[in-house]
């Protein structure tokens, strides 16, 4: 696993949840099983044809013995998720239901959802928009949730050069372009996010390429508006903005830029990008061009936990997902 999420291995151990796996027989879904299975962090439940699953085990040298396989598309199983899709969604089409009731996919998120697992990985196959279509039809939405939304868990190395430093970078995987609603959203969940995992406390940054109106344009004022919003809906926040990025992680920066304010800006550790593309490119140059860990991306907003991996995800990047889905599930 990645080093930024040692940490939490034993809390993860301690809870040693079910996950289920819907990409059961994907050679690195299997290898990242075997080795959660092992160090009794997670019990994972892989969903494939049992024959397909065993011929990737052996052509990787791998030993499946203990771990949990399940047929997905046995009749039973197939008719379970037709009908909980029917009796959740109606009006679905008997074709659209078929096609759903034959993916994995689907069946993990109603096993979740019927507490048969604990949380739910996928997306080293299936694009990220399947997965969250899939977990919206099963999983659902958590209580008062209008907005999902994304973090990634981003460690670097060495930061300005002082060592490693570790963020949340929201939101970088699923809305395309948040209103200042939607951003205030994310931004407080992701705050949250923060103070499960970071350690230290959070300080967010709303981003822009404008710092405290040395710029003015309609991207600007949503970001601006969203502040307002994050500041009546939870005021004990540490969390400012517009921050232009070198504003919000560089004191030098900051000390000239900005006056007043909550004590962030220089110092931010929770990122909050205005949009899919800014938040998009961001994590992949932090994650290339500074050598950083980024794990995830983690839902927020769904019922229970689910988490999308990138289809280039590595063994490390699985374990480590897993790790971190366990050691943050309520």
């Amino acid at each position: 696993m990645h080093n930024i999420v040692e940490p939490f291995a034993t809390r993860a151990a301690t809870r040693n949840g079910r996950i289920v796996f819907p990409e059961g027989d994907d050679p690195r879904i299997i290898e990242a099983a075997v080795r959660l299975a092992g160090a009794g962090i997670a019990r994972p439940l892989l969903l494939g044809e049992p024959e397909s699953i065993r011929r990737a085990a052996e052509a990787h040298g791998l030993g499946i013995d203990g771990i949990a396989t399940l047929d997905p598309y046995q009749p039973d199983l197939t008719i379970r998720v037709r009908n909980f899709l029917e009796a959740r969604k109606p009006g679905l089409t008997s074709d659209a239901l078929d096609e759903m009731a034959g993916e994995p996919l689907y069946l993990a998120g109603v096993m979740v959802e019927a507490g048969e697992a604990d949380g739910l990985i996928a997306g080293a196959v299936c694009e990220t928009a399947k997965v969250i279509s899939a977990a919206l039809r099963t999983v659902g939405r958590a209580e008062g949730v209008k907005r999902l939304s994304s973090y990634f868990l981003m460690s670097v190395p060495n930061h300005r050069g002082q060592g490693r430093k570790d963020f949340i970078f929201s939101d970088c995987a699923v809305n395309i372009d948040p209103s200042a609603e939607d951003l205030a959203e994310i931004a407080i969940a992701s705050m949250a996010t923060a103070d499960k995992l970071l350690d230290e406390p959070a300080r967010g940054a709303l981003l822009s390429f404008s710092t405290k109106g040395s710029a003015a344009h309609a991207t600007v004022s949503k970001v601006t508006d969203a502040l307002t919003l994050v500041h009546q809906l939870a005021p004990e926040l540490a969390i400012e903005g517009e921050l232009q990025v070198d504003a919000a992680l560089v004191p030098s920066v900051a000390a000239r830029k900005v006056k007043g304010g909550k004590g962030v800006a220089g110092d931010a550790n929770v990122l909050i990008f205005p949009d899919l593309n800014s938040g998009n490119i961001g994590y992949k140059l932090v994650q290339y061009m500074a050598n950083a860990d980024a794990i995830g991306p983690f839902f927020q907003g769904f019922s229970k936990p689910v988490c999308d991996l990138s289809r280039g995800c590595s063994v490390e990047d699985v374990v480590s997902a897993a790790v971190i889905l366990m050691a943050t599930a309520d």
